[in-house]
C-alpha cells in the first residue's frame, strides 16, 4: 500500500510504475561512500577495501535499493529519538538550526518595524531572518561570565513594538531563562531559543530547547553530534502547531482538504496573527540515520567533554589571572560544546589579544568564532550604527576586546590537553613577567 507521504508517486504495486528514487545509487557508489567516511591510504588500507569490496558487490547483488531518500522512517525515526532524550513530543527534522529559526520568526510574523532582542555575542545565523526582512534588531547586552543574553538588559529594551526574545545558549551554557521567559509572558512577546549548541543541557531540570515557544538544535558538522553534515531538530511548546510545523517543513503540503481531482492542496501555516508561506526544508533519510546514531550516544559525549573541562579547570586554578569555565551545578547543566576560557586583563599582564597569538605561536587553537553582531558589516549597510549600539553594551565590547576565547574540548588526546593547558600557564605566566 502506498503511503500518504508518498504523495509526487506511485511507488505501490502498478503495471507501469513510477518510482518514488530516480537513479539508484549502486555498489561502485557505496565503495565511493565508504571511501569518504573511512579515509585513509597506503597498502594496508587498499587491501582492507578491496575486502569491503568483495563482500560490497554480491550483496548488492541480491540487495533492494531504498524506496525514499527523504522525509520517510528514518527521518521519523530521527524526531522519535529527540523527543524521547528531550522529554516532549514536537521534535521536527529540519535541513539546519536557521531553517528552524525561520519557521518560528515566520510564526511570530516577523516583518518591517517589529523588533526582535538578540544577544550582542552569538553566530550570524541567529539575527539573520529579522535582519533580512526589515525588522529591528535590539542588542541585548551579556552576562560576562556566562557571555549569554543578561536578563536584566533585556528588560530595559523591552518596547511596545518587541515581538520575539532570542536567547542562545552559547556554548552550550544555559541562559538564565526564567527572568526572560517571565518578561515574555508579562509583555505577550514570543521565546525562540536558540540552542544550536546546546542538545543535552538542562536548566533548572529541563533540557534546553524544550521551554521556549520554539527552539532550534543544530547537527552541522561541527557540533556535539551531528548528522552527516547538515540538520537540524525544531520544537514547539505552541498548542497544535506540531502538524502545522510538519507542513512548515515542506511547501505547506496538506492532505487534509485536497482540490478537486488531486492529491492534496497547498495551504498558509497559521502564525500567532496571520498565516505565512511555507518553503522547502525537507531532510534527507541519510541524515535521519546519521542523527539517530548518534543521539543514542549523546550522554556518553557530553560526559567526556565535561571530564576535559574538568580537566582544565583544574589546571587553571594554578593562575587566578585565569577564569576558568564555569562546570554549572545541580540547575545549570552545560553541554560543553566549547570551553569558555576568560582572563583579567590586569592580573595577567596583558588582554586576551595577547594571549591568543602567544597561543598561536605554540599550536594552540583557540576560536574567536563568536563576536559583537552589530560589527558585521553586513548590519552595518543595512542601516545600524555599530558604535552607538556598542556604548549599549560596554560588557560585549570589554569581554570580547579584552577578556574571552573559546578552547576545543573533544578528541583530543590525554597528552593534547595537558599541552593546551601547559601553554596557556605558561603563556599568561610571560604575560605577567612582561615577555
Amino acid at each position: 500500500m502506498k503511503k500518504s507521504t508518498d504523495f509526487r508517486y506511485n511507488t505501490g504495486d502498478t503495471k507501469v510504475p513510477w518510482a518514488a528514487v530516480g537513479e539508484n545509487y549502486n555498489a561502485a557508489d557505496l565503495m565511493e561512500m565508504i571511501r569518504f567516511m573511512m579515509q585513509g591510504q597506503g597498502a594496508e588500507y587498499d587491501e582492507a577495501l578491496l575486502k569491503v569490496w568483495e563482500a560490497v558487490k554480491p550483496l548488492s547483488e541480491i540487495a533492494t535499493p531504498p524506496g525514499k531518500l527523504s522525509l520517510s522512517t528514518k527521518v521519523e525515526e530521527a524526531e522519535e529519538a529527540c523527543n524521547e532524550y528531550l522529554g516532549i513530543d514536537t521534535s521536527v527534522f529540519v535541513t539546519n538550526a536557521t531553517s528552524g529559526f525561520e519557521i518560528a520568526y515566520k510564526y511570530a510574523g516577523i516583518g518591517p518595524g517589529d523588533e526582535v532582542i538578540v544577544p550582542a555575542i552569538t553566530f550570524v545565523a541567529t539575527m539573520a531572518y529579522p535582519l533580512g526582512v526589515g525588522a529591528k534588531l535590539v542588542f541585548a547586552d551579556i552576562d560576562p561570565r556566562t557571555l549569554n543574553m543578561d536578563p536584566a538588559d533585556v528588560a530595559r529594551k523591552i518596547t511596545p513594538k518587541t515581538k520575539m526574545i532570542v536567547p542562545v545558549h552559547l556554548g552550550g551554557y544555559p541562559v538564565d531563562l526564567d527572568p526572560i521567559l517571565a518578561l515574555a509572558k508579562e509583555h505577550n512577546i514570543l521565546v525562540l531559543e536558540d540552542a544550536a549548541h546546546g542538545f543535552g543541557a538542562e536548566y533548572k531540570g529541563k533540557k534546553l530547547g524544550t521551554m521556549g515557544d520554539f527552539a532550534a538544535f543544530s547537527m552541522h558538522e561541527v557540533k556535539n553530534i551531528t548528522s552527516f553534515g547538515e540538520g537540524g531538530i525544531v520544537t514547539t511548546t505552541v498548542p497544535g502547531f506540531l502538524e502545522h510545523m510538519k507542513r512548515a517543513r515542506f511547501l505547506g503540503m496538506d492532505f487534509s482538504c485536497p482540490i478537486k481531482d488531486w492529491l492534496y492542496n497547498i495551504t498558509p501555516i497559521p502564525g500567532k496573527e496571520k498565516p505565512f508561506v511555507a518553503l522547502n526544508y525537507s531532510t534527507t533519510e541519510i541524515c535521519g540515520l546519521g542523527l539517530s546514531l548518534q543521539v543514542a550516544r549523546n550522554d556518553e559525549i557530553i560526559a567526556k567533554r565535561r571530564a576535559a573541562a574538568t580537566y582544565l579547570t583544574e589546571r587553571f586554578a594554578e593562575n587566578d589571572a585565569i577564569i576558568p569555565q564555569d562546570l554549572g551545578n545541580d540547575d545549570i547543566k552545560p553541554s560543553f560544546h566549547m570551553y569558555l576560557l576568560q582572563i583579567d586583563p590586569q592580573k595577567a599582564g596583558g588582554d586576551i589579544q595577547v594571549l591568543k597569538k602567544k597561543l598561536e605561536e605554540r599550536g594552540v587553537t583557540q576560536i574567536p568564532h563568536f563576536g559583537p553582531l552589530y560589527r558585521f558589516n553586513v548590519v552595518q549597510q543595512m542601516g545600524y550604527d555599530s558604535d552607538e549600539i556598542a556604548a549599549t553594551c560596554p560588557n560585549c565590547e570589554e569581554v570580547f576586546y579584552h577578556r574571552f576565547t573559546h578552547l576545543p574540548l573533544y578528541g583530543l588526546s590525554d597528552e593534547q590537553l595537558a599541552y593546551m593547558a601547559d601553554s596557556i600557564l605558561e603563556a599568561v605566566a610571560e604575560m605577567q613577567a612582561g615577555k
